[in-house]
């Protein structure tokens, strides 16, 4: 009988393997087609050709930054009107001079090609860098606000400050202020279906989830592309961004052995806060189903003077924009130092042109610091972060452990004269699939006060000595070697 058996359903079978084998070759030559970074595009093959069924699958799922119909039709209508708006936004400011030097300029000018944003003059950039001074600033900022509160967040995690944050919004709301609050609908699903988020919208505070997924929509929209961003505007005059979520420390994420998250965020008054209200009001539009013409005449995108001296430029990156052209203005800046590099992320994942970038920095005599937290949140991280660090290491690149908790701060300072700043981690992810915003700030002044406060990092910081690594585990060499395979699509 299992012979008889045997003889009719081998032709299925034979079917079946040819049928699986011939999408896995159709999914690895579109992959390669798609003219991906060569490390990214190995990853996948090795996942679609290692893994039947699981890693088709995977590319299916994730391999491709589909971000919906209705979102790129959204897209699509605000080209004109954000075009028009940055050509006025680039003239308004053209006769002023920003004394630039020939690296920050050359800097500055990959940076508007890439993202369309000149560098604007006059800004006053206040570096908070504590979350109880944050949640002081914002909630004050709200409680005078007189016509608009915008924020945009990755994460809102209830309890603490961040409760009380929602309480000023109802306030103003009940004042007569225009309060809109995106979020990422995944980041945020517990707070988007608690009671305080009902009790916000009955109040007239505007809640909208972004980039929202769900399995029937898997073959059209990839579920992982996150709204990263950190936003606020209120009354179109004043700005936040950075690295903080809306979430207290003291609250979020206390079961996960590694300590409080530390953060940092600036405050930004001048011409640079109006680009930020576009991006935010441009989110809201894609996410949303408001009309473009009542945002902007209900919105708080409005020029501003110049109040101060700092030049910024705003780069708000993600899917939509030209692949890797976050990534080039990093590693551009990396090959600008030339006498002290400093690097904080949370998330440290490099692909080639980045490490290659650090290392050569090192090597040809820039002081090139990274300091990371000694614990993440995610051992796949963990590992194929450490499987890099004795390259780094071994170039004279010196790899700082932050001891005081999960060091969460996004910073990179250039010779103490240029700075970048943000939501910006480096890793993969952050580089080329989330919606990310960045600062440029061309300013001595405030970049001598972010390198202060990665220096008190530095103080709470061990760093690593090559010996200790090279004589690691033979276990913890094979798991980080395996998890660097997949580095690329982490």
């Amino acid at each position: 009988m299992l012979e008889y058996l045997k003889h009719v359903h081998w032709p299925v079978y034979l079917l079946l393997i040819l049928a699986h084998l011939a999408v896995q070759v159709m999914l690895a030559l579109r992959m390669v087609m798609r003219r991906r970074p060569v490390g990214e595009t190995l990853s996948w093959v090795l996942i679609i050709f290692g893994f039947p069924v699981i890693g088709p699958a995977l590319y299916v799922i994730l391999g491709e930054l589909k971000l919906g119909q209705h979102r790129v039709l959204r897209s699509e209508k605000l080209l004109t009107p954000f075009r028009d708006w940055l050509a006025g936004l680039e003239n308004r400011f053209e006769d002023d001079q920003l004394r630039l030097t020939t690296e920050h300029k050359q800097l500055a000018q990959l940076g508007q090609r890439a993202f369309g944003l000149p560098v604007l003059p006059g800004n006053q950039i206040e570096l908070i860098d504590n979350w109880q001074a944050v949640f002081e600033h914002l909630i004050s900022d709200i409680d005078t606000a007189q016509s608009t509160c915008h924020l945009e967040f990755y994460i809102w995690h209830l309890g603490g400050e961040a409760n009380k944050v929602a309480e000023a919004l109802i306030r103003a709301s009940q004042r007569g202020v225009d309060c809109r609050v995106l979020l990422d609908a995944m980041g945020s699903r517990p707070f988007l279906r608690s009671p305080l988020a009902n009790e916000m919208r009955e109040a007239g505070v505007h809640i909208q989830e972004a980039l929202a997924g769900g399995l029937m929509r898997v073959a059209f929209v990839r579920l992982d592309i996150r709204l990263h961003r950190k936003i606020v505007v209120i009354d179109g005059k004043v700005a936040y961004t950075g690295s903080l979520n809306l979430v207290d420390p003291r609250y979020f994420k206390k079961d996960s052995g590694v300590g409080q998250w530390v953060d940092a965020m600036v405050r930004l008054q001048g011409p640079t806060v109006e680009p930020l209200a576009i991006t935010f009001l441009s989110d809201w539009f894609v996410e949303s189903s408001e009309q473009l013409e009542d945002l902007q005449n209900n919105g708080d995108a409005s020029p501003q003077p110049k109040i101060a001296e700092a030049a910024v430029q705003i780069l708000p990156s993600g899917p939509g924009h030209t692949g890797g052209s976050i990534e080039q203005v990093l590693v551009t800046a990396v090959y600008a130092a030339q006498k002290e590099l400093i690097l904080t992320t949370p998330y440290f994942v490099p692909d080639d042109s980045l490490l290659m970038g650090l290392a050569s920095a090192a090597e040809r005599g820039v002081k090139v610091i990274l300091i990371v937290p000694k614990k993440v949140d995610s051992r796949l991280v963990r590992y194929a972060s450490q499987a890099f660090k004795g390259d780094l290491l071994k170039a004279g690149v010196r790899i700082a452990n932050f001891g005081g908790g999960l060091l969460h701060t996004k910073s990179v300072t250039v010779d103490g004269e240029f700075s970048l700043f943000g939501s910006l981690n480096l890793d993969p992810r952050s580089l080329r699939v989330n919606f990310e915003i960045s600062l440029a700030i061309y300013n001595r002044e405030f970049t001598v006060q972010l390198r202060k406060l990665q220096q008190e990092y530095l103080d709470q910081s061990e760093l690593m000595d090559l010996a200790a690594w090279e004589n690691r585990p033979t276990r913890q060499r094979v798991a980080e070697n395996f998890a660097r395979l997949v580095g690329p699509l982490l």
